[in-house]
């Protein structure tokens, strides 16, 4: 059974998969039309230094960067509505191939053309990320975001820390306004 937590909560995926090697991140979100528009949420994941910033740029995986250089981190495609049941996006993780610089790994969601459509977090239902032992395909654990936010279109949803040869996940929930570029412009 999948550990269910709550924002600031961390656990180490070490402790409840032994060996993990290859993890799926799974965001899923129910489908929404405003203002004449789907609400498309897009998973992003910033991989970075021990300073807290990307260790180069080509380091931001996303829907216009897929790989990123080391191989470690795949996002095979891009959901554009939240349609069907299960995951709507994932990026696919290989912790064996990370490149050593690699301290932390941000995941973050934002709405595309939040701004032109008039789009935010208020308009998005049944939120959740996950954590999925690849190999398995067993769920880890799991963050639903039960917080609404009403301006925001960018959130920084999950951390993981290395922590010597483990990895340790927090949710994390925290809203931001500005879209990607916000996030972008904080870990450059």
């Amino acid at each position: 059974m999948a550990i269910q937590l709550d924002k600031n909560a961390q656990v180490s995926l070490s402790a409840i998969s032994n060996g993990l090697r290859e993890l799926t991140a799974g965001l899923g979100w129910d489908p929404a039309s405003i203002n004449g528009h789907s609400v498309d949420l897009d998973l992003s994941l910033f991989m970075m230094g021990s300073d807290g910033k990307l260790i180069r740029d080509e380091f931001f995986v996303f829907y216009n960067n897929p790989t990123s250089p080391d191989g470690a981190a795949f996002y095979p495609g891009d959901s554009r509505a939240g349609d069907g049941d299960g995951d709507d996006e994932q990026v696919l993780l290989n912790l064996t191939k990370l490149d050593p610089r690699v301290e932390y790994l941000y995941f973050a969601v934002t709405i595309d053309n939040a701004e032109e459509r008039g789009h935010h977090f208020g308009h998005v239902k049944n939120a959740y990320i996950r954590i999925l032992n690849t190999a398995t395909g067993n769920v880890l654990c799991e963050y639903r975001l039960n917080e609404h936010f009403f301006e925001e279109d960018s959130l920084l949803i999950a951390t993981m820390t290395k922590n010597e040869e483990a990895w340790d996940l927090q949710a994390v929930g925290q809203a931001f306004g500005g879209g990607l570029a916000t996030l972008v412009e904080m870990y450059q």
